[in-house]
């Protein structure tokens, strides 16, 4: 058999069992998946899936109405309950679906519709940070790459703007704005953020980095790290994190969490693989992103400072 026609036949028998699924119980796959699938990323991209598999021209056109909304930053804007309940009234509509008697169902959609459309509003955000490059001339990055030193070496005061201090907690040179230009100012507040609200792990880190054999550039690597993380992020790998671990709408923050978890699992990865020198880094560095990707393949995975993997 070809793959054309396996294809054929996969789709047939799919649209053959959700007509006997919806006859037998009364309910579409939409409701199936909110009532019958644990809460978060297991629920949520079973949800993503069937909306966007959904033969329903209203459907289809409610997903580009939602997509172009949150690539430009106004899912959650002022009249973001007014998009979410006219997004809802839509899937009722289509579905049949009475709101009265499936009242649960609408909760449960009305979160993976936040979710969903969220996260892809949070990557059009991350991407504006990535894309903003580092200016010395502009006070608010300047004050955030003080702050980073401040909660990184709290008792040793920075000689000047541009100095050889900069080195010491990993920069490659005696100005640190040359070592942003990868990833713009998304690495410097990814850094900023590791180092300030998870200062022990940071710290903990930090001094790993000094280690005479096994050490390395605590920026350069953090910065390499938030590649990483952009990269999980915009191609959807980290929807699993970011599904199992919002409550409510996907946000910048959380984000800065799931670099911070990275960073500090690197580490630790790191030092466990006991390099003879750097230049082991991208050897590692690989090897550590294929368990990443790995565990993100599970909807189940959840992601903690000081434990790898933790089953929801």
């Amino acid at each position: 058999m070809n793959f054309s026609l396996w294809w054929m036949f996969t789709y047939y028998f799919r649209s053959v069992i959700k007509w006997f699924l919806r006859k037998t119980t009364g309910l579409c796959e939409l409701q199936r998946i909110c009532y019958g699938e644990v809460a978060g990323a297991p629920r949520i991209k079973k949800v993503e899936s069937c909306l966007y598999m959904s033969k329903s021209h209203q459907i289809k056109q409610l997903i580009q109405h939602l997509n172009s909304i949150s690539d430009s930053n106004g899912f959650f804007g002022p009249n973001h309950k007014n998009v979410l309940n006219g997004a809802v009234k839509v899937v009722l509509l289509v579905k049949e679906i009475d709101p009265k008697i499936h009242f649960q169902f609408v909760k449960s959609f009305e979160i993976c519709v936040k979710q969903i459309w969220g996260y892809r509003q949070l990557i059009a955000e991350v991407e504006r940070l990535r894309t903003t490059s580092y200016d010395s001339e502009n006070l608010e990055h300047e004050n955030k790459l003080n702050n980073l030193w401040m909660n990184l070496k709290p008792e040793e005061k920075l000689e000047g703007r541009i100095t050889k201090q900069w080195q010491e907690i990993g920069f490659q040179g005696e100005d640190p704005k040359t070592d942003f230009r990868g990833m713009g100012l998304l690495g410097l507040e990814n850094l900023l953020f590791f180092a300030s609200v998870h200062r022990s792990a940071a710290q903990h880190v930090l001094s790993h980095s000094y280690h005479p054999k096994h050490g390395y550039c605590f920026a350069i690597v953090g910065i390499n790290l938030t590649s990483l993380a952009w990269s999980l992020l915009k191609e959807g790998s980290a929807k699993t994190y970011v599904y199992n671990n919002c409550i409510n709408i996907p946000s910048i923050t959380l984000f800065h969490h799931f670099y911070s978890y990275l960073f500090y699992e690197f580490d630790r990865f790191w030092m466990e693989c006991r390099p003879k020198n750097i230049m082991e880094f991208s050897n590692i560095k690989n090897k550590f992103e294929n368990n990443i990707r790995s565990s993100l393949q599970d909807s189940n995975t959840d992601f903690r400072i000081g434990v790898t993997v933790n089953y929801v």
